[in-house]
């Protein structure tokens, strides 16, 4: 019998919801759409999808520490973005300066709402732990 291995920022939201950010299901690891959380799990900016990206990342990122794997492992990912048709060129931006030359397969979802009032974006993904890091 082996035990899981499970990734949470420690945030209420997770109990709340009850869900964890992350699970690694044999070589893959399976990452919760990440939002724009602070260490103390507070929300926000509202409605500036720039710095939500930005602080999306930075929690993807410690996801990705915790299992001791890097953003080039990741296979493919689905972002959530509201008013797509305004913020696509953001995204994209902000897209391509986090993963550089590595390009995973991508969703991009236009959504109406979120979860929480003025949130803009979030990203789940798929990571292959047997990838190149």
């Amino acid at each position: 019998m082996s035990t899981l291995d499970l990734f949470d920022h420690g945030i209420p939201a997770e109990k709340h919801f009850g869900y964890t950010q992350a699970i690694r299901s044999g070589e893959l690891i399976h990452v919760s759409g990440q939002l724009a959380f602070d260490d103390a799990g507070d929300f926000g900016p509202d409605d500036d999808i720039a710095a939500q990206l930005a602080r999306t990342y930075v929690n993807l990122d410690k996801v990705l520490a915790h299992f001791g794997v890097t953003r080039n492992q990741i296979v493919s990912q689905t972002l959530y973005v509201v008013d797509l048709v305004r913020n696509a060129e953001v995204v994209a931006e902000a897209n391509r300066a986090f993963f550089g030359p590595h390009r995973p397969v991508s969703t991009v979802l236009g959504v109406t709402e979120l979860t929480f009032p003025g949130q803009a974006i979030e990203i789940s993904c798929v990571v292959d732990t047997r990838l190149p890091a």
